[in-house]
């Protein structure tokens, strides 16, 4: 999924695009004809792969002449498919526009197929997707959408199994020098049988931004810990963050301001609009500690708060054994409305994620509870006022902290994963062609490079590159979470969400009214869970997902679940906790000796 506003963002209302699959399908990409002629020699793609290795893919984690090798396995593959045009489509993330303006060209002239990548917003690419798998006609020949949808694609007989594709029909074009192992994403998109069914291209977390610079302000480290009695560090759990937001935006100074200028402890966005829901379904409840412990998500209750029994999806609300609208999830919307009006800018509430995403580059704010990381190279702009004269950033980026029903094992934060997904719809020899330039632009030839340009990071060797090594200065902690098994709590949306478009599409409306107040957090979560068990009964009816349908749990009595282990738990009676900082140097060099 992935997000967010010039970074990639899903602004552009794809939930109201789910609703036009009726529109007449266009651009399409015709059938499984023979390859076109084409003028194309080996020799060209040769000296192509030279000039591009010399010039564009560099630095690389392999050497020139690994490098060549890679690009000469691509130009013999292709010979198959050469003069063919290829579309594909992702979303307009930084990391795709170097794809489609200079990957793409690189992969014609390396292998004589053309390539037409589009960039389109995030819901037209899901309705896209939808489109070509409910009129059974191809659209693209391969597509770049979020591991959030696994739980959907694994469930329907639509999408071709990678872990198939690779074995069977595409051996002959599955590069030897893939490494799938390599790919630090792939429990991401592996369904419960075991199978992978997409191939991660970007990845990125949302983490908590903090300034650095006011952090170590030794007179602000003063007046904090004479006010709250410990120190100022980064929050590890939602008391912290709670009163580092309130130091911030009323005490700090006598007034909450620095340098003269008045200053909050706290961003967030509240606007009624489909961006509302991606802050919730990007793991809000898992951070308040809803859910059952497990990675990449909890088991049986999953961070959404639907209970699974095997892989059935048995139920959101708490008379069904879920958690969607159980006392975790109650607190966590409860949270989230409380630090908005108390603490963000007064404008915050009426902004969406896109009018949200700046704010913190204008140097105003101490602290944000989770920040896409889609945005390090927007943020790291010489001139801001959060970047040092030398282009060093005053902010750093720490895991986020937890809420009081937390648990250890229980995941952190939402990990976004856009990755490439093949269908069983599209003609072969185009799902071939497509596969190789999948691989292309996640080959360890072409990924270093990616990976500097749009810093969603995909496979492990690129992390722990000599140029990150060199060079992690400069992008505020990123380099070093990613080298840390802290990142191993951070997971997109699992396969417990039987049909994502349909769920995902609830959230906002119910989180908008307990914003405005029209209902309770309480009155909010349980309209939530009503819906989603509503859509998961319809999806039992169809017999949708197979062995792995929903099947819905009778209801009974809340108490019955509550008191049994795990989740939902019954509320605490003590909803805050002792708050608890760490240091920030202390807690990197803990994830140095660890990671």
């Amino acid at each position: 999924m992935s997000r967010r506003s010039s970074a990639g963002s899903r602004i552009g209302g794809w939930i109201a695009s789910l609703a036009a699959l009726s529109l007449v399908l266009a651009g399409c990409t015709g059938g499984d004809d023979d390859a076109p002629k084409s003028n194309f020699t080996v020799e060209d793609g040769r000296a192509a792969a030279r000039k591009w290795v010399t010039t564009e893919f560099t630095p690389s984690t392999l050497s020139q002449a690994q490098q060549l090798a890679e690009m000469e396995w691509f130009i013999k593959a292709a010979a198959p498919y050469r003069g063919m045009q290829i579309n594909v489509v992702s979303e307009t993330l930084n990391t795709h526009q170097y794809e489609s303006q200079v990957l793409a060209k690189a992969f014609t002239e390396i292998t004589g197929i053309k390539v037409k990548h589009d960039l389109l917003q995030e819901g037209d690419v899901i309705e896209k997707l939808q489109t070509q798998i409910q009129g059974d006609k191809n659209i693209y020949d391969a597509y770049v959408n979020d591991s959030d949808l696994i739980g959907t694609h694994f469930r329907g007989d639509y999408v071709f199994p990678l872990s198939d594709y690779m074995a069977g029909e595409g051996r002959d074009v599955t590069s030897p020098t893939l490494d799938v192992g390599d790919f630090i994403g792939t429990s991401f998109t592996t369904g419960p049988d075991h199978k992978l069914y997409q191939l991660p291209d970007q990845q990125f977390a949302n983490l908590y931004w903090f300034r650095y610079d006011w952090f170590t302000d030794p007179e602000i480290k003063r007046q904090f810990k004479a006010a709250y009695g410990y120190d100022l560090g980064v929050p590890v759990n939602w008391a912290a963050y709670e009163d580092i937001a309130d130091f911030f935006s009323h005490k700090v100074n006598g007034n909450g301001t620095i340098d003269g200028k008045k200053v909050y402890g706290h961003m967030d966005y509240g606007r009624k609009d489909p961006s509302l829901g991606w802050r919730f379904t990007d793991a809000w409840l898992s951070m308040a500690g809803n859910g059952d412990p497990g990675i990449p998500n909890g088991l049986p209750v999953d961070d959404w708060g639907i209970r699974v029994d095997g892989c059935r999806p048995v139920g959101s609300s708490v008379s069904r054994g879920g958690d969607t609208n159980g006392p975790a999830s109650v607190y966590a919307l409860t949270k989230y409305i409380e630090w908005l009006k108390k603490y963000a800018p007064p404008e915050a509430a009426g902004m969406n994620f896109s009018e949200a995403g700046p704010v913190p580059a204008q140097g105003n704010v101490a602290q944000q509870v989770f920040w896409y990381t889609a945005f390090t190279a927007d943020m790291t702009k010489k001139g801001l006022p959060v970047v040092n004269a030398d282009g060093t950033p005053k902010w750093r980026m720490a895991p986020s902290p937890h809420g009081v029903y937390w648990k250890n094992g229980n995941k952190l934060g939402y990990q976004d994963a856009g990755s490439w997904t093949l269908l069983k719809n599209t003609p072969a020899k185009r799902r071939a062609a497509a596969w190789l330039y999948a691989q292309f632009v996640t080959a360890k030839t072409v990924s270093l490079k990616k990976s500097i340009t749009g810093l969603t990071f995909i496979r492990d060797s690129d992390i722990r590159s000599d140029y990150f090594t060199q060079n992690s200065k400069n992008y505020g902690g990123l380099i070093e979470f990613y080298r840390s098994p802290a990142r191993k709590q951070w997971t997109p949306t699992g396969t417990n969400v039987p049909d994502y478009p349909k769920l995902a599409q609830l959230w906002w409306p119910n989180v908008a009214t307990a914003v405005t107040g029209e209902t309770t957090p309480q009155e909010s979560m349980d309209n939530l869970a009503r819906q989603q068990d509503e859509i998961l009964a319809r999806l039992e009816r169809r017999g949708y997902g197979g062995a792995c349908a929903p099947k819905l749990n009778p209801e009974v009595d809340p108490r019955y679940w509550l008191d049994q282990p795990g989740a939902p738990v019954p509320k605490l009676a003590d909803e805050r906790g002792r708050p608890e900082t760490i240091d920030y140097d202390k807690l990197l060099a803990n994830w140095k000796a660890i990671g």
